[in-house]
Parts: C-alpha cells; structure tokens; sequence
C-alpha cells in the first residue's frame, strides 16, 4: 500500500487506543447483561471514556472537533475539523453483539479528505484517504462488481425499508455498513435521517474504493438520506429508491 498522511496515521493509532477500552468494557457489559444490571448507564459511560481517549490523542492536530457525545469544539483552526463517532452501533454494544466501530473522519474546507473504521472485536480496520485508495487491514479494497439487483444485498434499518423488493440485512450499525460495501461484503446501503458523524469516514473511504454515493453536506450535521453501492448498480438502485 503507499504510504499514508500523518493524519491518517493519526486517527489509525488514536482508533487503536481508544479501542482498548471499548473492548474491556464490552466484555463487561456481557457479563451484566447474565446478571440483569441493566448496562444503560455503563454504555453512557463507555461512549464518553472512548470519546475522551479521542478527543485528547487527536487533539495533538489543533483542529476543530465534531462529535457525537460532546458536540462541536471549535479551536483556532476551524477550517479543519476532526468528525467523531465514539461507538457506531452502540445498539449492539448495549446488547451484546460484538458488531459496532470507531469511525474518524478529518475534514478540511468542508471536503472529507480520510476516514478510519475500527471494528475492534473482530480487529477490522477500513481506512481510505483522498486520491490514495481504500483499505481493509492494509490490503487494498474494490466495491463490488455485480450489476443485478436481485443478486445484490443491501444494508439498511427498519425506518428505511417500504415495498423495495431488494435482499436486504439490517446491522445496526451506518459506519460498518459503508465499510462493506465498500470491500464488497455488501453491494449498496441506504438510510434515512443518519447524522454526519455516522456516514463521515465510510463516505471517504468508499469514494476511494469506487463506490458511488449521493451527494453529503458536511456543513450540516443531523438528517442526511444516503444511498450508497457500485458504480455498476447506482443509477438502478436510486431509481428504486426514489423518495423512499
């Protein structure tokens, strides 16, 4: 693979600390869960010790900060913003289904230039920066080839689906979504009313993969429509989905 920027190199290393809490605590939150505790409380927590972990290691780059649980922290550099996802699929993490991530984006001038995806119970890293590819554990990844519907699969949630006839698996998480379709485990996604820190990194790194999505504004932060596949099945796809 070439060589990756600083700051991607960055977000992989802050991606690769934070995660060891996640996943002492996901262990734990297994164990409550055969106790009947009622872990609400202890995911809450979870979300804000890996949020902090972030927020300090990525804060060595004095960029601004855009985050799921404290929001926006604007520094002197506010062309360029860190977007942070702490948990994506903390559905999942609560119940104990080892299927939710860590997602960075770096974003500058508005345009969304790297992104990380760390799925660490299954040590899974999907990572793509500007004009210089996407990865899947250091192994350069391609969307897939398929150009007919009815042998695709698509993620989604159960708020998106009405009367599309398409295969479909609901995963619970928008991040790891984007990074399958990305290397190919799935052939499209999509959904409605996803906020920016969800969709920031899978947007990059499936650009750099040579998928196709609809176009993002990254200036605005709740309630974006995404749909998301090959290049191959795009134009298909949104007009099966149309105002969906």
């Amino acid at each position: 693979m070439k060589s990756i920027s600083p700051n991607l190199n960055l977000m992989i290393k802050s991606c690769e600390k934070a995660s060891k809490i996640l996943i002492r605590d996901f262990g734990e939150i297994e164990n409550l869960q055969v106790s009947k505790k009622g872990p609400k409380d202890f995911v809450t927590n979870s979300d804000k010790k890996v949020e902090q972990i972030l927020i300090k290691e990525l804060s060595k780059k004095k960029f601004s900060i855009i985050s799921e649980e404290t929001g926006t922290i604007i520094k002197e550099n506010n062309n360029n913003f860190w977007i942070i996802d702490p948990i994506d699929g903390t559905t999942n993490f609560l119940h104990g289904i080892p299927h939710f991530c860590i997602s960075i984006a770096y974003v500058c001038d508005n345009e969304i230039l790297s992104g990380v995806i760390f799925d660490p119970i299954k040590n899974e890293i999907f990572f793509g920066e500007k004009n210089n590819g996407a990865y899947f554990n250091n192994k350069r990844i391609r969307v897939s080839k398929k150009n007919i519907l009815d042998e695709c699969l698509f993620g989604t949630n159960l708020n998106s689906i009405k009367n599309q006839n398409l295969n479909l698996r609901i995963s619970g998480s928008a991040a790891l979504d984007l990074a399958y379709v990305a290397c190919g485990r799935l052939d499209g996604f999509y959904q409605k009313k996803l906020n920016i820190w969800d969709i920031a990194a899978g947007i990059i790194i499936l650009d750099e993969a040579g998928g196709r999505i609809n176009k993002i504004d990254t200036k605005k932060i709740n309630n974006h429509t995404v749909i998301a596949s090959s290049e191959n099945i795009f134009e298909n796809l949104n007009q099966i989905l149309e105002n969906f």
